[in-house]
C-alpha cells in the first residue's frame, strides 16, 4: 500500500479530545498497514511532522445472532488496528481542535 491509497480516519472521543490536548492523535488504520506506511500517509495527508508511532490491534467480539426457538448463531466483527501518533511539538491536527 502507498499513502495515497491508505485510508486513515481519526478517532473521535472524548478520550482521543484528551489525549490531543497532550500531542497525541488516534487514527484508525487498516489491519495490513505498518508504523512506516502509517507515518508516510500521515505526513502527506495532514502536513505535520511525526515523531513517533504506537499501534494496537483490537480482536473483533463474537456476538450472537437471536433466531427463533434455536441456538444463536455466533458471528464475530471484524478486528480493528489504532495508531497513536505523536507529533512534533508547535504541530497540530485540525480534525482534533475544539471547536469554541
Amino acid at each position: 500500500m502507498t499513502a495515497t491509497t491508505l485510508v486513515i480516519t481519526p478517532r473521535i472521543s472524548e478520550q482521543t479530545y484528551q489525549m490531543s490536548s497532550d500531542g497525541v492523535y488516534v487514527f484508525n488504520v487498516p489491519t495490513t498497514a505498518n508504523k512506516q506506511e502509517i507515518k508516510d500517509a500521515i505526513q502527506t495527508q495532514y502536513d505535520v511532522t511525526v515523531e513517533k508511532i504506537n499501534t494496537s490491534v483490537l480482536k473483533g467480539k463474537k456476538k450472537p445472532s437471536n433466531r427463533r426457538a434455536r441456538r444463536p448463531v455466533y458471528g464475530s466483527r471484524k478486528d480493528i488496528k489504532k495508531a497513536y501518533v505523536t507529533l512534533k511539538s508547535g504541530d497540530k491536527i485540525s480534525v482534533f481542535e475544539e471547536i469554541e
